[in-house]
């Protein structure tokens, strides 16, 4: 996989000692359809979604986070005592009213589906029309259609390119560029290195399938489509995804999974309970009980992965999920 014009770049200046110039406002962003102009750095931001909170918790803007919302995993452990101090919304889905109460003069969403045209928070609109900015990360629209789907359909593949404009992006907001290039840079690296060790593992003779959740246990599971995050991970890595939808997470029989017998199963861990099949223990069961899944190769010979979901998202933590697969591939 290439790297992105804009990590190259961007590694290339933190090499050479370069000082990154600070944000020259008024600084006008077209994000996911929508322009807008900061005529300063925000004082206070409120996030909807996990991603969003823990790119600014990495930027070192937690003082301006005044709320947060939307938890798929316990926050970092270098976050842990940070995070106490702010509020939470809520671990799923805000209300308007309880959002706009913070004051904030941006709300930061991970997904459309929070704040969008048919977003269940709010739209755009409704924030603005108060006088709240708002900014969707960019891995949730570009190149991606949210109306197609349960969990939209990208339209080409996902790669790091929008998690790093997301970074890019927020930190010039916030006028800290020189922090956004600095994170940027070490995810690179560290997304070059596990690609590389995974290679020489021989992971091109490998196939995989991401199972997400399900609506029940036994019934047809969310699994990773051709070309979401987790898809991304299985294409760095040269691994073969036995599903072929385009869906980021669609729904797949078991029996056609288990007719492609993948050589190995990687399973979301979330603290989210909203479906039995969220609780990873309760996955691990079934895999190993049911009749049809457990003649899987991969069940048989315990090359299953347990990752937590944000790690097969389009978040930060997508570099660790890689590392995961690639550590699962050199001990098989």
């Amino acid at each position: 996989m290439k790297i992105t014009l804009m990590s190259m770049v961007l590694g290339a200046s933190l090499a050479s000692g370069q000082l990154v110039a600070a944000t020259d406002y008024p600084l006008t962003i077209t994000n996911c359809g929508y322009s807008h102009s900061y005529q300063q750095a925000p004082n206070a931001t409120v996030t909807i979604g996990q991603a969003a909170t823990e790119i600014l918790y990495k930027l070192g803007l937690a003082e301006k986070v005044k709320g947060t919302s939307v938890w798929f995993n316990d926050v970092l452990p270098e976050y842990q005592a940070i995070d106490r101090a702010i509020p939470r919304l809520a671990e799923n889905d805000p209300s308007f009213e309880s959002v706009v109460s913070k004051r904030p003069d941006l709300v930061i969403a991970q997904y459309e589906w929070h704040v969008g045209a048919q977003g269940i928070v709010a739209s755009r609109e409704q924030f603005h029309d108060v006088g709240v900015a708002t900014y969707i990360l960019p891995t949730d629209c570009d190149n991606k259609d949210n109306s197609v789907g349960l969990d939209g359909t990208r339209l080409g593949q996902f790669s790091t390119t929008s998690l790093y404009k997301s970074i890019h992006q927020l930190a010039a907001i916030f006028d800290v560029p020189e922090r956004g290039d600095a994170l940027i840079n070490a995810l690179t690296q560290r997304e070059n290195l596990a690609q590389q060790r995974a290679l020489r593992a021989g992971s091109k003779n490998a196939t995989a399938v991401f199972w997400y959740s399900s609506a029940a246990l036994g019934m047809d599971p969310y699994v990773a489509g051709q070309k979401g995050p987790a898809a991304y991970i299985m294409k760095t890595l040269g691994i073969k995804n036995v599903v072929q939808s385009d869906e980021e997470w669609p729904t797949v029989g078991w029996e056609s999974i288990a007719k492609a017998n993948p050589d190995i199963i990687v399973i979301a861990k979330m603290q989210r309970r909203r479906f039995p099949a969220d609780d990873y223990h309760k996955k691990l069961e079934f895999l190993r009980n049911d009749p049809v899944t457990k003649e899987m190769k991969a069940v048989k010979n315990g090359n299953i992965v347990v990752m937590d979901a944000l790690e097969m998202d389009a978040t930060i933590r997508l570099i660790d999920g890689l590392e995961k697969v690639t550590k699962a591939v050199e001990q098989r």
